[in-house]
């Protein structure tokens, strides 16, 4: 079963290569599909499947002006992803610290 959770959806998306690299590419500027398709090499089928997960997760949108369909690139999702990584980050180097401090406890009982 596919998640459905906004953090997994984001994880998820950014865990391939192909797609991190079309978010690096919206990055500098939106982008048509062509555009974005162009220095892959892979079908156009394949990049549909990598912008339908990015769009699924939020990380682009595509807009339509005229004729034509362009994508840019929504930073909010990555800052939800950022904070979480942030959040947990500091529970997590207060726990190695706190074992850290632990080990040096008990290497300091077995030397005496």
């Amino acid at each position: 079963m596919a998640a459905k959770d906004t953090l997994s959806l984001i994880f998820a998306a950014l865990a391939d290569p192909t797609r991190r690299n079309i978010l690096t590419r919206l990055s500098q500027r939106a982008a048509t599909v062509g555009e974005i398709a162009e220095p892959f090499g892979i079908s156009a089928p394949a990049i549909s499947q990598h912008l339908k997960v990015l769009e699924r997760a939020g990380l682009i949108e595509r807009t339509a002006n005229a004729q034509w369909r362009t994508l840019k690139i929504r930073t909010e999702p990555l800052d939800e992803a950022s904070a979480w990584v942030e959040k947990h980050r500091r529970e997590w180097n207060l726990r190695f610290d706190a074992m850290e401090e632990h080990l040096k406890t008990m290497n300091s009982e077995e030397e005496q």
